[in-house]
């Protein structure tokens, strides 16, 4: 798989709403990441440019034939939001209910694919909690090679109302 500069380009699956400061930063960090290469790496990830936002850090690993996800790291609001920790297990281990729905994993398999970042603002689709009813997240995927996405990094920006 062949990458160029501007497969770096964001997704956007929310484009009339406004991206959520933290969310901006997140992503400019990460397209700032090895300029020579067509993705960045998880070596490439220092969590202390960015200490403010690992709350709402998840990172998934890439398991491929068959193509799965599995939760490498997941921050304190995720593990709340989530009811139970999540780090370990794949994702239809901590999801049962993304047997019910055929789309839930597809912007996940589309940046393992592809290697294109998203974003999303909307209802939670993952987990239901009582004070968390939007949420904002974004899709950074990470090639230890540059080019085979092995990782996915994810942050999460919660809402109350």
């Amino acid at each position: 798989m062949s990458h160029s500069p501007a497969d770096r380009t964001l997704i956007d699956l929310s484009p009339g709403e406004a991206m959520h400061p933290n969310i901006k930063r997140l992503y400019e960090h990460w397209r700032a990441l090895a300029p020579d290469r067509p993705l960045p790496g998880r070596q490439h990830i220092d969590p202390l440019n960015f200490p403010d936002l690992l709350p709402g850090i998840w990172l998934l690993q890439v398991e491929r034939d068959p193509l799965r996800f599995r939760y490498r790291l997941a921050g304190t609001n995720i593990v709340e939001v989530a009811g139970h920790e999540v780090t370990g297990l794949y994702m239809e281990e901590a999801h049962p209910q993304i047997k019910n729905q055929p789309n839930a994993l597809a912007r996940y398999i589309n940046a393992a694919k592809n290697g294109r970042p998203s974003r999303r603002k909307g209802k939670a689709t993952l987990w239901q909690h009582k004070d968390f009813h939007l949420i904002e997240n974004l899709l950074l995927p990470l090639a230890k090679d540059g080019e085979t996405v092995d990782m996915i990094l994810v942050y999460t920006q919660l809402y109350t109302e």
